[in-house]
């Protein structure tokens, strides 16, 4: 019986995994099941308690490489607002599917694990596929670099990584680099602040160097110049205490040629030695050359099915993805972002994802995967 993308979306919803915690294993353990009665050899690899990642592989005969489809299925938290429908229902309104990690990207996932699942005798052949479905994406792609680092992966020929785009075909994404920047002074009472040394006053500098920090790296020509912004600033517990620690909380978008290494060495010397810079998040750019012959099938795909022209300049991404982990450890292919949620309704209260982008991202999956191992010309 043929898997129902718009069923499966909904089954994947209903599962809690805000991360943090997370709690994706039950989740997993279900996308499991459904892919190895379909056929699929499955492993599910754990990286901590009620976390794991799932790995899906068919066919695969001769010299090329699957093709990988890849996708997470943790959320991040409701917010603060109220919701106006159940957040984990899958409530269908007006077309539109209702709930947490809908757009971001659980009917990404769901699309994907229909099509190939429906087409699974056919893609017994040459290349096949290889689904990597992670967990913890939310915060620094945990699950993603788990699995790099573990070395079993293999080599893929080609990903399609399933974040919202609105099943446009997107070839690349900005890095991510997040610091946390220590000072730290000495502690006195308010009305002696001679006696202590103000962490806040250092901070205060350290803010003034961040605000006029240089890459000296030319523009990327589709995704721009690298970035900097100061999103946090935290300094003293109390009004009448001089401040003996201050956080600054930096969040630097990187582009392809940046070595974050180095980003991180050149801030320390306009810092100088009173700031501690910690990595807490650290991805790479990811870019791949529009002129390649598979993004143009892929363009033509696209277009066929949605009847939509990707444009005459290349898309990119404005947030990272489990690619930065994925495509180095994969052979680094050719990597897009196609995925049928919006955008702009991912982290929202009332998220959503139309149910016509899941219908077309599932057809759209199925396409390529069958044009990649030989069965559909």
């Amino acid at each position: 019986m043929p898997i129902d993308p718009i069923a499966l979306s909904r089954e994947l919803i209903a599962f809690n995994t805000i991360n943090p915690p997370g709690n994706e294993l039950s989740c997993i353990v279900h996308l499991e099941k459904i892919l190895a009665a379909a056929g699929f050899e499955t492993s599910v690899r754990s990286f901590a308690p009620d976390r794991a990642n799932l790995i899906a592989t068919v066919g695969g005969a001769g010299d090329k490489p699957p093709l990988c489809f890849t996708g997470h299925v943790d959320t991040v938290p409701l917010g603060s607002a109220p919701w106006s429908v159940d957040p984990f229902a899958g409530e269908i309104i007006d077309g539109k599917m209702y709930g947490r990690g809908s757009t971001d990207m659980k009917c990404g996932v769901a699309a994907f694990v229909a099509a190939t699942c429906n087409n699974i005798a056919q893609l017994k052949q040459a290349g096949g596929v290889v689904l990597v479905i992670t967990a913890g994406e939310e915060i620094g792609c945990e699950g993603a670099f788990h699995l790099a680092r573990s070395g079993e992966l293999g080599r893929a020929g080609a990903i399609i990584v399933a974040e919202p785009t609105s099943n446009a075909a997107l070839v690349g994404h900005k890095g991510a680099l997040w610091l946390r920047a220590t000072l730290t002074g000495v502690t006195a009472h308010g009305s002696m602040p001679h006696l202590g040394v103000s962490a806040a006053y250092k901070a205060a500098k350290a803010l003034t160097i961040l605000e006029k920090f240089q890459f000296n790296i030319a523009p990327h020509p589709y995704l721009g110049s690298p970035t900097l912004n100061v999103g946090t600033v935290h300094a003293g517990l109390n009004f009448n205490s001089v401040p003996d620690r201050a956080e600054i909380g930096i969040d630097i978008r990187s582009i392809p040629g940046l070595d974050h290494a180095r980003i991180q060495e050149h801030l320390r010397a306009e810092l100088g030695d009173d700031v501690a810079l910690e990595p807490t998040v650290d991805v790479g750019a990811i870019w791949t050359e529009p002129s390649l012959p598979w993004i143009g099938e892929v363009y033509d795909v696209v277009r066929g099915v949605t009847g939509e022209d990707q444009g005459p300049e290349p898309r990119t991404a404005p947030y990272f993805t489990d690619a930065s982990a994925l495509t180095p450890a994969l052979g680094n292919p050719p990597t897009i972002i196609l995925g049928p949620g919006e955008a702009a309704k991912a982290h929202q209260t009332d998220e959503y994802c139309s149910v016509q982008r899941i219908h077309e991202a599932a057809d759209i999956y199925a396409k390529l995967a069958l044009r990649w191992c030989g069965a559909e010309s």
